[in-house]
């Protein structure tokens, strides 16, 4: 898997997955693990802000 990331790229991955660039890219498991919790806050994020835009066009 060839990616370019940048050292905030790693920062922020470590931080938010506890995760270093290195076993992302090299561990299928640990990558799918990394990308289905990103979906989840995506779609949860997605939920909050339809909740908050609803709200406010009551």
């Amino acid at each position: 898997m060839k990616l370019k990331y940048t050292n905030e790229m790693e920062k922020a991955l470590l931080g938010a997955h506890g995760v270093c660039y290195e076993v992302y890219k090299r561990k299928l498991n640990v990558r799918m693990e990394v990308e289905k919790q990103r979906e989840r806050e995506h779609l949860l994020c997605k939920q909050l802000y339809a909740n908050f835009v609803g709200r406010l066009n009551r």
